[in-house]
């Protein structure tokens, strides 16, 4: 079974060790291990994955163990993981503005074409609200008046929904690193309304247009602390325009219809365990 653990929490010395000292002592076998320690924010941060022996002690003995390290040591931990074929993966979808993400990810669950678990639809502004009415799907704003997140109380939610993956469905913030470590490890997938690497930032159609591009696209990767996409990549797929298009009528085109087709496929490949994210890169699983 893969198991990973992540640590987050104020910079001290030996706050690895106790970690990776039980791991190891009960058979575990790491098969990776990242640690962030950054001297000017006073952060410590580590992911581990492993292969963790059923035999020696349940993943629940693990977790309860994990948590009175955190405590001892005040860090912030989580044990996750990948869901048995017997259970569906439990999804949050983190939306702002755009409902076609999400109505996306919603109608393919309830069709069956996304074996999956909607747990619960956050967004830092009220936009969204109405499409998690919709499917039944408990929603909290998680946003302040200006739409500016509560990052930990994001965390909060996702861990008292005991989500597996998070899905940035148009999600218009950028998570901050803390949040990214905490769920490191291939549990964030985030839509890009462009193709990259060539087109990152917040106008990609825009940046695309200008460049006289008749291809645009959309691309599906995972998130991961401090570093660009570029070998986390799920999915990408393109449409072509005529010469001539506007730009508004490529993006009604690529908004409304490309991005949502992009972002269930994309998914898929993960909820179905076709692909996990190991070193920051995109793997084929089995």
């Amino acid at each position: 079974m893969q198991v990973t653990v992540t640590a987050v929490g104020p910079d001290n010395r030996g706050l690895a060790d106790p970690i990776v000292h039980y791991v190891t002592s009960v058979g575990a076998n790491i098969s990776e291990i990242q640690m962030y320690d950054h001297d000017s924010e006073r952060i410590f941060a580590m992911y581990l994955r492993m292969d963790w022996p059923h035999e020696a002690h349940t993943l629940d003995r693990l977790r309860e163990t994990m948590t009175e390290i955190g405590r001892q040591k005040g860090l912030s931990i989580r044990t996750w993981a990948r869901p048995a074929k017997s259970r569906m993966p439990r999804v949050a979808i983190c939306a702002t503005y755009r409902a076609e993400p999400p109505l996306a990810i919603l109608r393919a669950i309830r069709d069956k074409r996304l074996l999956a678990t909607p747990a619960v639809m956050l967004g830092n502004r009220p936009n969204c609200q109405g499409v998690a009415e919709q499917f039944g799907v408990d929603w909290h704003n998680i946003g302040d008046d200006k739409g500016n997140p509560d990052n930990e109380r994001m965390v909060a939610l996702l861990d008292q929904y005991e989500v597996d993956y998070i899905v940035l469905a148009r999600y218009m913030r950028v998570l901050p690193a803390a949040t990214c470590w905490k769920l490191a490890g291939g549990r964030i997938i985030n839509l890009h309304h462009g193709l990259l690497p060539s087109y990152p930032g917040p106008t990609p159609y825009k940046d695309a247009y200008q460049h006289r591009m008749l291809t645009y696209g959309a691309t599906i990767h995972f998130i991961v602390p401090e570093l660009d996409a570029g070998n986390q990549i799920i999915h990408q797929s393109t449409f072509t325009v005529p010469p001539g298009t506007s730009l508004e009528e490529i993006m009604q085109r690529g908004q409304s219809d490309h991005e949502p087709v992009c972002l269930v496929e994309g998914l898929r490949r993960v909820v179905d365990g076709e692909v996990a994210l190991h070193f920051h890169r995109v793997a084929r699983v089995g």
